[in-house]
């Protein structure tokens, strides 16, 4: 089938970052199609003239079917769950999942590939942490982690051996409009609107607005580097001064009791033991409190050097994210 000169294939595009990647890709006037399983929400594919393709991330069948035609791929679709009852499924899932996406882009011959890793694939030895310092799986904490190391090393692997032109981009911490789920720092920005956080630990975040995410996926695609990966991150935040910038634009009082993590755990625990019981994802799990022990900074200088990225003041993206869950009627 004879490619059309502008069509992308977004996976994911219901989804917070795939939403946002598709709406920026409708904007520099490129033929969006968006793939989207039967029983996604199309909520986030409301005012876009996507040609939405039924499908699952995971089927070869589904994959080829999605691809015909196609210029470029940008796969942003992800089992994003840091808690499973199973969690294996999470890493069988983005594991089968981009294999599947993958194969399907080398066979119809996908001019270029853009693929949203995310930095859990990067190593918080020394902080701020860059693309030179990647995370083994053995290393990795969590399913979630674990489960986009093994798919970034499959990316990699097939840019090796098999000549797939992709670039890896890795967003940090992404907040804004549409985040319907929400992810688990949407519920932290969510929960503490609301009044309902008045402690914290001591760990630290990279916000990044989910629109210059999104930018720097457009921006991958025409000046990144085969087989490269770029952080599109934003400002490293610690945790306090997220939650104080929070009640600021909330009107609130911020909190100013500093928790240590040792007593969280037993209440971890017993988070995830209802969890299992009632198939809802818990608010605090045990892997997120290990996590925290790492202050969770990144530098994006490579993409601000070779793409040309650039990404607006924390504050503005979270006053775009309270502004949507307001509208939303989530606060």
């Amino acid at each position: 089938m004879a490619k059309s000169p502008d069509i992308a294939l977004v996976t994911g595009a219901t989804g917070f970052v795939g939403s946002a990647v598709a709406r920026a890709l409708e904007a520099k006037g490129v033929a969006v199609r968006a793939l989207a399983r039967a029983e996604s929400p199309r909520r986030n594919l409301e005012g876009l003239n996507a040609e939405v393709v039924p499908g699952d991330m995971r089927s070869a069948s589904d994959m080829a079917r999605a691809m015909q035609g196609a210029r470029w791929l940008f796969h942003v679709a992800a089992d994003y769950r840091l808690w499973a009852r199973d969690p294996e499924e999470i890493v069988r899932n983005n594991r089968e999942g981009t294999a599947a996406v993958m194969q399907a882009a080398l066979a119809e011959g996908v001019e270029r590939v853009v693929y949203t890793s995310s930095v859990a694939t990067l190593s918080l030895k020394s902080v701020p942490a860059d693309e030179t310092a990647p995370l083994s799986e053995a290393e990795a904490i969590g399913a979630y982690k674990r489960s986009k190391v093994v798919a970034e090393r499959l990316v990699e692997a097939l840019v090796a051996e098999r000549k797939l032109p992709a670039v890896i981009v890795g967003p940090s911490t992404p907040i804004g409009p549409r985040d319907v789920r929400p992810t688990p720092t949407g519920r932290i920005i969510v929960e503490a609107a609301s009044g309902r956080m008045p402690a914290f630990v001591d760990t630290g975040l990279n916000l990044v607005h989910v629109d210059d995410v999104a930018e720097g996926h457009w921006l991958a695609l025409g000046k990144g580097r085969i087989g490269e990966r770029y952080i599109l991150g934003g400002q490293d935040v610690s945790l306090r001064e997220m939650l104080a910038e929070i009640a600021r634009l909330t009107g609130r009082k911020p909190p100013t009791l500093n928790l240590p993590r040792g007593p969280l755990y037993p209440l971890a625990h017993a988070a995830e033991a209802i969890a299992r019981l009632t198939g809802k994802e818990p608010f605090l799990t045990a892997d997120a409190l290990k996590m925290s022990r790492h202050r969770m900074f990144f530098s994006s200088a490579k993409a601000e050097r070779e793409l040309g990225y650039r990404a607006r003041p924390y504050a503005e993206a979270l006053a775009d994210a309270l502004a949507w869950f307001r509208q939303e009627g989530y606060l």
